[in-house]
């Protein structure tokens, strides 16, 4: 895993990054930034990359690496890079804004040019807390930086909104995913497949995959129930039910990858092609599932699975959810 970030490690969002770079080639830093982006899609990587770049004493676009401030970057200790963290898992509320943030900018950096705050889920501040960081957007010291990281723009006021810079991070492709899981993180080819489809566009769900040991663990039973479920007796099912339902942190992760089962039978039911598989080790299983499902069966299962989906969301009984999409997915 890399520790200190620069935009050269940046995956995707290359729009963003040569904007960012050429503000900083040109010395035209704006005071206030809003990165808005889907969960997981590197807004906080980005900005890392960017505090780090501004602060590097050699003065390029990119950080060195090398120099005491990209050194304490790496150490996530360096002074005048402040994330404002919340105590409260849903709100930011207006007392950490004002004592993180708005009394403390009229302290000048330590030993940079700049003091940069990026406020992670700026989503959850509430009115007030908006309210009494927008004065200091308005009318910020010289030196100062702020970067709001958001998935839900429109909650953020729109005098905040007019006054920041917007960058919009996309969806990463699933190339460039899988080929950073393999190079940066090393992981191998079949297990980068099946992070990359979990990921869904998302490099940070991908890295969260691949650094969980429990992930494989869930990816393991659930292709091995998969594999199994057409020739399990019905104690063994419940069993194989009651296993899943005890994880309920977990469930929507199962049924992801039995989406990711069913796509494969189907596309190789389609196609005949094992490339674009995520599961390719398993192509033997695939193919006898492809044999005797028909495209019907394999649509209802599909639909079957996002019905689960959403009922275990609406909070109905994970038992019943999880039995009636065994039920079609036996069926034949």
């Amino acid at each position: 895993m890399i520790l200190l970030v620069r935009f050269k490690d940046i995956i995707g969002n290359k729009e963003v990054v040569r904007h960012l770079k050429n503000s900083i080639k040109s010395g035209k830093i704006a005071h206030s930034y809003i990165f808005t982006g889907d969960a997981g899609a590197g807004k906080k990587l980005l900005a890392t990359a960017f505090a780090t770049a501004l602060q590097c004493e050699m003065h390029g676009s990119d950080a060195c690496g090398r120099c005491p401030s990209c050194k304490k970057a790496e150490g996530k200790n360096h002074p005048d890079i402040i994330f404002i963290d919340h105590e409260k898992e849903n709100l930011i509320s207006i007392d950490e804004i004002r004592q993180k943030l708005v009394d403390d900018v009229y302290i000048r950096p330590y030993s940079s040019k700049y003091k940069i705050y990026i406020i992670p889920d700026a989503e959850l501040m509430n009115e007030r807390a908006q309210n009494a960081i927008l004065k200091t957007i308005e009318e910020p010291p010289e030196y100062i930086v702020i970067i709001l990281l958001t998935t839900n723009i429109n909650s953020l006021l729109p005098t905040i909104q007019s006054r920041c810079v917007r960058l919009d991070l996309r969806v990463v492709e699933d190339s460039l995913i899988k080929k950073y899981l393999m190079e940066h993180m090393h992981v191998p080819d079949y297990e980068a497949d099946i992070h990359t489809s979990y990921a869904q566009g998302s490099i940070g769900r991908a890295e969260e995959a691949a650094s969980s040991q429990y992930f494989q663990e869930i990816t393991s039973q659930a292709v091995t129930l998969m594999k199994n479920v057409d020739k399990m007796s019905v104690p063994e099912l419940i069993v194989a039910l009651k296993t899943i339902a005890a994880e309920k942190g977990n469930i929507q992760n199962y049924l992801e990858i039995f989406q990711f089962w069913f796509r494969d039978v189907l596309m190789f039911k389609a196609t005949k092609e094992i490339d674009k598989l995520v599961f390719k080790q398993e192509i033997l299983k695939i193919r006898e599932q492809a044999s005797y499902r028909s495209y019907e069966n394999l649509e209802n299962i599909l639909e079957a699975l996002e019905k689960a989906k959403l009922r275990l969301s609406a909070n109905v009984s994970t038992d019943t959810s999880l039995e009636l999409l065994f039920l079609t997915i036996k069926e034949k």
